[in-house]
């Protein structure tokens, strides 16, 4: 993987990937330790429909997002959760509710999400 600084543009040119000389692809190097948190098949549509519908509740974010099984949602809230990306509220109803809703930690997410959502189009086209 290499980078052709000269092509970069000056915003671009100050935002460093990663520290000293250490390519981004590396085990320590923080952007791979970002998408090991993030990545997966379902961690970022997860993101993205508490993002747009907030605290939500398992069976509507199943229902919402297409293709998800069980298992997966529950392991991907589970990761979610442990990583401080989501909060986990039950309420002590009868029946048993509980929502799931982003941290402040994870607002500061979002604008790099939709960075990421805008290059994605960028490039598409």
């Amino acid at each position: 993987y290499k980078v052709d600084k000269k092509k970069m543009t000056t915003s671009e040119n100050t935002t460093s990937l990663c520290s000293g000389n250490v390519c981004p692809c590396q085990e320590k190097c923080p952007l791979s330790a970002a998408l090991e948190i993030i990545g997966g098949k379902w961690k970022i549509p997860i993101l993205c429909s508490l993002y747009n519908d907030g605290p939500t509740r398992y069976n509507a974010l199943r229902k919402k997002i297409k293709g998800v099984t069980n298992t997966m949602l529950a392991s991907s809230l589970k990761e979610l959760e442990a990583d401080g990306l989501i909060l986990r509220t039950q309420y002590n109803e009868m029946p048993l509710r509980v929502e799931y809703e982003l941290t402040k930690n994870t607002n500061r997410l979002i604008p790099i999400l939709g960075s990421l959502s805008a290059w994605g189009k960028e490039i598409k086209n």
